[in-house]
């Protein structure tokens, strides 16, 4: 899954030994409904009366993926574009102000498949808040100055990530995976060209292709019920008329990687980084491999597993983890390890000779999976705690899968196999083209003569 808390996480580590009060696999009473205006806006309420708040939320789905190169990063800066001046609202100071006389909490998100937008306010603040989203997902003005301003505000952004050495691992990477022609179309955070010259006339392009009822969904999520948030969207929302098909043309899925590759990448860094990537399932494809993909990295990063124990407790790496990101149009699996210089060779050779048993159904003990399956489903009922960030997670879901993939991810979940996981590995990793990229100083590269050519060659440690 996309979304794990880190606390959530380690508290669900620590209960794996506790009984559960409920079978985790009861998602049949989650209380969230759902419904679809005559203009094709998604209405999803999550009722939660716990405290007098709600969560106004909208999701778009747009991002990464709807952006070729001259759009590159587009997406994010639309989301930036959306907090200022609107057919209602005069500037972004004005904006600000509004905020603050409804007692919101707000920010948005942009990420490769959905941007969302979200306040969060007392009960009674419901209504304007609506009206208040309304206006700026209906009216945006995009003034030029406005525009002008916030250029600097995203490169900002860009310049904090590319101070990050991982920044620049990971873009070495993603561009052999998804090719440089396809490259914009996995690269949230964009193209400092193409922002710094981007113009009005491109934004409202955005605005009349994605930003219509019929790619969005609204999200109420607290002190309101069901019957109560329908009457309401109706009442805001139902006049924002529909408009045509974003995808009627669908967007394009990333050239299938032909060959392995390698990347290698000098930075002043204390440690040897070492991540390998595989084109993994799209959800909507081949789901039953995205729970596949869950677990198995689930239980391969139990400290426990075999995974762990020789390429971890065995000294050779500092850290080992895999994981898989689940999105529509293609998501990647990962490994990430660190290492020394002197140990790199031979931890390369023991993950993969680790990543080749994962196609043996028998390699990963029944109660590895029993209790794999047991945290994800922990993890699962802490997504729910707060009503504002389940809401975040549930268009997460609706974006880039549907409501019914995420009502029913827990019991599928629960339903994989030690069979289920070898199919998987066998299907997307085992023997597949794979990208892998060093990150090290230029002392370790002078120590190591690394190379790309080098960093894809493995050996059988005795």
């Amino acid at each position: 899954m996309h979304f794990h808390r880190p606390l959530a996480t380690l508290v669900a580590a620590m209960l794996l030994s506790l009984p559960l009060s409920r079978p985790l696999a009861a998602q049949a009473d989650l209380p969230i409904k759902d419904t679809t205006l005559a203009n094709g806006l998604r209405v999803i309420v999550i009722e939660n009366h716990a405290v007098p708040l709600v969560t106004v939320e909208l999701n778009v789905k747009n991002g990464a993926y709807t952006e070729s190169p001259e759009y590159d990063g587009l997406s994010h800066l639309y989301e930036h574009m959306f907090f200022k001046a609107n057919k209602a609202i005069p500037s972004q100071e004005a904006y600000l102000a509004r905020l603050r006389e409804l007692g919101g909490s707000w920010n948005g998100t942009t990420s490769g498949e959905r941007v969302n937008y979200y306040v969060t306010v007392g009960t009674d603040s419901i209504v304007p808040t609506m009206q208040f989203m309304e206006d700026a997902i209906r009216y945006p003005l995009f003034l030029p100055d406005e525009l002008v301003r916030e250029r600097p505000v995203v490169i900002g952004e860009f310049d904090r990530n590319e101070a990050n050495p991982f920044f620049h691992l990971l873009r070495g990477i993603d561009t052999l995976l998804w090719t440089p022609e396809f490259y914009s179309r996995k690269n949230t955070i964009g193209n400092r060209e193409v922002i710094l010259t981007t113009t009005q006339q491109k934004m409202q392009e955005i605005q009349n292709r994605f930003y219509v009822p019929n790619n969005t969904a609204l999200i109420l999520a607290g002190d309101v019920s069901p019957a109560n948030g329908f009457k309401l969207a109706a009442q805001v929302f139902g006049d924002w008329p529909r408009g045509a098909d974003p995808f009627a043309t669908p967007a394009p899925n990333a050239p299938v990687l032909k060959e392995s590759a390698a990347a290698v990448v000098e930075k002043p860094v204390n440690g040897l980084t070492v991540f390998y990537q595989w084109q993994g399932p799209s959800v909507m494809d081949d789901p039953k491999s995205t729970y596949a993909a869950d677990v198995l990295s689930q239980v391969l990063n139990n400290p426990s597993s075999p995974f762990q124990k020789r390429l971890v407790d065995g000294g050779l790496t500092f850290t080992a983890q895999i994981g898989y990101n689940t999105l529509n149009h293609v998501g990647p699996i990962s490994v990430f390890a660190q290492t020394t210089p002197d140990k790199l060779a031979s931890a390369q050779a023991v993950l993969m000779e680790e990543l080749a048993k994962l196609a043996d159904p028998n390699y990963l003990p029944q109660e590895m999976l029993d209790a794999a399956q047991k945290s994800l489903g922990i993890q699962a009922l802490y997504e729910r705690e707060q009503p504002s960030e389940w809401a975040h997670t549930v268009g997460y879901w609706w974006a880039v899968a549907d409501l019914d993939y995420y009502r029913g991810y827990v019991p599928n979940m629960q339903k994989i196999t030690r069979a289920d996981m070898a199919e998987y590995a066998k299907k997307y990793i085992v023997g597949k083209p794979f990208v892998v990229g060093a990150l090290l100083s230029p002392e370790m590269r002078e120590q190591t003569q690394l190379t790309p050519e080098s960093l894809l060659k493995t050996r059988i440690v005795p």
